[in-house]
């Protein structure tokens, strides 16, 4: 997984993995859930992948748009 670069400074995301229809996102708590075109949606997917990207912002996102729409946790 790539570190999230957390530019915000206060961010609950450690860590993410880019897949081509999903992203795998990381928290702190050492949970790591995986969100898909299936179970999140293309477009929010692809919003992700891009905050993660920028490293600002992903958590916010997660919180306030996606919530439990996630394919797995492990």
């Amino acid at each position: 997984m790539k570190r999230y670069r957390n530019l915000a400074g206060h961010s609950g995301v450690v860590a993410y993995d880019i897949g081509p229809e999903a992203i795998a996102v990381k928290f702190a708590s050492g949970e790591v859930y995986d969100y898909t075109y299936r179970a999140t949606g293309r477009d929010r997917v692809e919003t992700m992948k891009a905050l993660a990207g920028a490293g600002r912002g992903l958590a916010t996102f997660i919180a306030r748009h996606v919530r439990d729409e996630y394919e797995r946790r492990r």
